[in-house]
């Protein structure tokens, strides 16, 4: 078995299990900032799967998002009865909001993509890989260059997460109003 493969399965089995030295790390997490810049990922061969490279100009944030639905602050203001619910399932999904959050934060950066890497109660972690735009060693690989030219990628849905609530995760028989995406199709 290779080491990636190995550290892969560790972690599948302390997600699983929960120890104790998992928990204290939640803890951790839980009383820092929600969005924090990371040296080195926590899951090394997710990271890598995604594009991650140990180089310059690569950043990595950690990004605490509470889990759950959407709450109304204040319920039949005028409403009807029929629509005077409180709570609304989101349309994206807690990747696509840390994402989003991460680019907003790091605004010299682009979103690459992302990753699970726990939860904690009603709180989920992510770990967002970014790219800066303006880092020579960026700009002049092949692979990060033509993700830098795009502007907003996480806003405008581009990463995997996006192009999930998007609906384009799938192709085939039953897509048809997918393409471009929900939102130009008005289906919701």
């Amino acid at each position: 078995m290779s080491m990636y493969r190995e550290v892969k399965q560790t972690l599948i089995n302390e997600y699983k299990t929960r120890p104790q030295e998992y928990k204290d790390k939640l803890i951790k997490w839980n009383s820092e900032q929600p969005i924090v810049r990371v040296e080195r990922p926590s899951n090394l061969t997710r990271a890598r799967e995604l594009g991650y490279r140990a180089k310059q100009g690569v950043v990595l944030a950690r990004v605490r998002v509470l889990g759950g639905k959407k709450k109304r602050p204040m319920f039949a203001g005028g409403r009807k009865p029929s629509k005077a619910g409180r709570f609304f399932s989101r349309h994206k999904s807690m990747q696509a909001i840390a994402e989003e959050r991460a680019g907003k934060k790091f605004s010299n950066c682009e979103v690459l993509n992302s990753y699970y890497v726990g939860e904690s109660g009603s709180e989920k972690y992510y770990e967002v890989i970014l790219l800066e735009k303006g880092n020579p060693s960026i700009t002049s690989d092949r692979r990060y260059s033509q993700i830098v030219s795009q502007r907003r990628r996480a806003e405008r849905g581009l990463t995997f997460a996006g192009r999930k609530h998007r609906g384009l995760s799938r192709r085939g028989y039953g897509t048809i109003m997918n393409r471009p995406s929900k939102r130009q199709n008005n289906r919701s």
